[in-house]
C-alpha cells in the first residue's frame, strides 16, 4: 500500500528540463567557451549545484569564483522559473486525486530551493506539499538515499510505503536501492536511459495522469 509520495521537480513536475540544456550553455559560451560540449548538461545532471558549479571551473579553466558560477546561473534562469515554466500536464489533476485519497506527497530536487519555490508557487501548488527538500537541506543531492529518507520520515512511511516519482535514472537507482518504490516518469531529456529506467521501476509512465491507476 502507497502511503505517501516523494516527487522530482524538473522533468517530472515541471516541464523544465530543456532550460538547464540551454542555461548550461549560455553560461559557458559567456565566460569564453565557444563551442561547450554538447554532453555537459547530462554531466551536471547528476551533480548538486555545488558540484556542478566547481565541475564548471575545474573542466573548462574559468577563472571565476564557485559562488559567482553559482549566482550567475541561478540569475540567468530565474526568470523563467518566475513567469514561465508550467506544470507538466495532468499535474494539478494529480494532486486533487490525491489529495481526495488522503495521499500525502512532497518534493526532493537538486533544484535552486528559490526557483523551486518562485515556480511552484506560480503554479499555485506550493501550499499543497509536506516539503521541498533541495540540496540546502541535504547537501549530497540524491546520488545518496537521506534526501528520500528525510522525505519518508515526513510523510511518516516506511521506505517500502513510499512511491517515489522520478524522470532521471541515477536518482531512480538511488531511490530503488534505498528501498522505495519508484515511478519512472516519461521525459524527453532522459530518452538515452529510458530502456534502463523501464527495467528498474516498479511502474512507468507516459504522463502524470497514469499515476493515478497506481496509488
Amino acid at each position: 500500500m502507497i502511503k505517501g509520495i516523494i516527487f522530482d521537480l524538473d522533468g517530472t513536475l515541471l516541464d523544465s528540463m530543456s532550460v538547464w540544456s540551454s542555461i548550461d550553455r549560455e553560461f559557458l559560451i559567456e565566460n569564453g567557451i565557444s563551442d561547450p560540449p554538447p554532453e555537459v548538461s547530462d554531466v551536471v545532471k547528476k551533480m548538486t549545484v555545488d558540484e556542478s558549479s566547481q565541475y564548471f571551473i575545474d573542466r573548462f579553466g574559468l577563472s571565476c569564483t564557485k559562488d559567482y558560477v553559482i549566482w550567475r546561473i541561478e540569475d540567468m534562469v530565474r526568470q523563467r522559473y518566475e513567469e514561465q515554466i508550467p506544470l507538466k500536464p495532468c499535474a494539478k489533476e494529480l494532486l486533487d486525486f490525491l489529495d481526495s485519497r488522503g495521499i500525502p506527497y512532497g518534493i526532493a530536487t537538486a533544484t535552486y530551493k528559490r526557483l523551486a519555490e518562485a515556480a511552484l508557487r506560480r503554479c499555485g501548488v506550493y501550499e499543497r506539499f509536506r516539503f521541498l527538500f533541495t540540496d540546502t537541506e541535504y547537501p549530497s543531492g540524491k546520488n545518496f538515499p537521506d534526501i528520500f529518507l528525510g522525505g519518508a520520515e515526513r510523510l511518516n512511511a516506511a521506505p517500502e510505503e513510499v512511491l517515489v516519482a522520478e524522470d532521471s535514472l541515477h536518482c531512480i537507482e538511488t531511490a530503488k536501492a534505498a528501498g522505495f518504490k519508484v515511478c519512472g516518469v516519461y521525459d524527453s531529456a532522459a530518452d538515452a536511459d529510458r530502456s534502463r529506467i523501464m527495467e528498474l521501476c516498479d511502474y512507468y509512465v507516459n504522463g502524470l495522469d497514469e499515476i493515478m491507476r497506481i496509488v
